[in-house]
């Protein structure tokens, strides 16, 4: 259901563009909005990036924005003539902002979504969503190219950023993309020290957190058909002291363990509210459970948003996962 030609034809022709990511947004969401942003910027339109939250924008990603792209949510007007939400499979995670897809659509606007979901739910006016991609920054550089746009240095950087994140540092790289890659670092990207500065670097907050939230961290060798499940939890108070990063790359820690095929971490980002990743080794495909649970995502990373208090969210997601 794609749409390339459909889409190039609405950016090469845009004066005044909205570019969206996802709550909590990633790399992938992020450094694709930024660098999609960036290229029609160069060309004279009028572009602003934003998400919906948190209210600071992750640390490790601001480096990415080159143009002063960023704008906070508040500032996202209402209704504008094109509006593009990357990375999104559903309107619902564009959280507060996800109104301006409807609004603008009302006005006779048009919405592009560019996506690498299988859960997409296509909710825009056009479409670019390709759930094989490994990553929506690749849907990016693949708009890029046929709009002729040259992959420079600061271009490369934010399709590199979401590339390297998405792809799991290349474990789930496809031969196109070692190709893509190999362009980027022939744009200037620097491999070791992009992936340091976006996955490896944490500041010393970051270890009695991680002690605090492994330490509740449970194993349950029968959940999942008895392929194993390990699960734990932050909670608001475990994050005072560190960045959004640094909560985002629990599950990473917490996946590894070699007993159990699925992962969880909730995340708690308001009183009560809680996020929560998927992650699984081969055999589970997550993004059911994740679908069924009112969120979305692939079938080895998935998520959704749970409220409430977190002991019975994670029963009920434990019998889920069992179903």
């Amino acid at each position: 259901m794609s749409d390339l030609k459909g889409a190039i034809e609405l950016l090469q022709t845009a004066t005044d563009v909205t570019l969206l990511a996802h709550v909590n947004p990633d790399a992938d969401a992020l450094g694709s909005a930024l660098g999609l942003g960036l290229a029609l910027h160069r060309r004279g339109a009028t572009v602003r990036v934003s998400f919906s939250s948190p209210d600071e924008v992750p640390e490790t990603l601001l480096p990415l924005d080159y143009a002063n792209l960023l704008v906070p949510a508040s500032e996202v007007p209402e209704v504008a003539p094109l509006v593009i939400a990357l990375d999104t499979g559903s309107v619902a995670r564009l959280g507060k902002l996800g109104d301006r897809v409807a609004n603008t659509i009302a006005a006779g606007g048009q919405v592009l979504v560019v996506d690498h979901h299988a859960s997409n739910t296509y909710y825009g006016t056009h479409h670019v969503v390709n759930e094989h991609a490994v990553a929506t920054a690749a849907l990016v550089a693949e708009l890029l190219d046929a709009m002729g746009v040259e992959l420079d240095f600061e271009l490369a950087s934010c399709v590199y950023a979401g590339l390297v994140t998405d792809s799991g540092s290349f474990r789930r790289a496809t031969p196109e993309t070692h190709q893509l890659a190999a362009r980027l670092l022939e744009a200037g990207v620097d491999p070791d020290k992009t992936a340091r500065s976006l996955m490896e670097a944490h500041p010393f907050a970051f270890l009695p957190m991680l002690a605090a939230v492994l330490g509740r961290t449970k194993l349950d060798t029968s959940a999942a058909g008895g392929r194993g499940v390990v699960y734990t939890y932050v909670t608001l108070a475990d994050a005072a002291d560190v960045r959004a990063e640094e909560v985002e790359s629990v599950v990473d820690i917490v996946r590894t363990t070699q007993e159990a095929e699925v992962a969880v971490v909730f995340k708690e980002i308001e009183p009560l509210s809680w996020s929560v990743s998927l992650r699984s080794v081969s055999d589970v495909d997550v993004q059911e459970v994740a679908v069924a649970l009112g969120g979305g995502g692939h079938r080895r990373a998935a998520g959704y948003v749970a409220e409430g208090p977190v002991e019975p969210l994670i029963e009920t997601l434990l019998a889920t996962l069992s179903r």
